[in-house]
């Protein structure tokens, strides 16, 4: 598993690195809030961890950009801030933990523990699809690596009656109605709605059989 570390205190990055290190992780470390954020948005990371108060980007704006992208990972503080509005502002932007400094690294690789056992156990019920995609049943969502893909209202109905029944082809007279239910619609709608999810998707990744229906394939990769 791979961590990022942004940290400007040099001590500090240093032990928590070697640490981290010791534990079996691979660690990409930061004393600069802006190429943090870089790396975050040009590698996979299963986990951060953010100082507040460093150079040019601070951690809360990181955190900001960072759920507004919807990239998929556990967000842990390392702060030497105790006033109860900064603790209460990470949370609310969406951090999963505070470290306050000074800490020992044993409560440093418990709480990084903790951190990957829980995502790890949330992101086990997701669903595998073909090329790249993985499908979260907890919220039906749609992810691409650690991408979330946006999708309307329809648009998440329809997909979720595709992959419960991934494998088999489902009817048109079916997705009507389950996705628009007493709504009148035609056969042009469910064809745009489909057209929809492959432009954000892969044009292969939902299947059409003329006359029968669509479906997605079960991924065995």
């Amino acid at each position: 598993m791979k961590i990022l570390l942004l940290e400007d205190d040099y001590a500090y990055k240093e032990s928590i690195q070697d640490s981290l290190e010791e534990m079996g992780y691979a660690v990409d470390a930061f004393e600069d809030g802006q190429k943090a954020l870089d790396a975050l948005f040009e590698n996979r990371y299963h986990l951060a961890l953010l100082d507040i108060r460093v150079p040019n980007v601070d951690g809360y704006e990181i955190l900001k950009q960072i759920r507004k992208a919807k990239l998929d990972l556990p967000i842990i503080f390392i702060t030497s801030l105790t006033d109860i509005n900064n603790l209460s502002l990470g949370y609310e932007l969406g951090c999963n933990d505070y470290i306050r400094k000074p800490f020992s690294l044993k409560e440093l690789q418990y709480r990084v523990t903790q951190a990957l056992n829980a995502y790890h156990m949330r992101t086990t019920l997701d669903i595998t699809l073909c090329h790249g995609f993985s499908y979260r049943l907890e919220d039906q969502s749609l992810w691409f690596d650690a991408m979330q893909i946006p999708l309307t209202q329809y648009e998440k109905k329809l997909l979720f009656l595709l992959v419960k029944n991934r494998g088999n082809y489902i009817s048109t007279e079916n997705i009507h109605a389950y996705v628009w239910e007493d709504k009148a619609v035609g056969d042009n709608d469910i064809r745009m709605l489909v057209k929809k999810l492959r432009d954000k998707t892969d044009k292969e990744l939902i299947v059409t059989a003329k006359g029968i229906g669509y479906k997605i394939e079960k991924c065995h990769a």
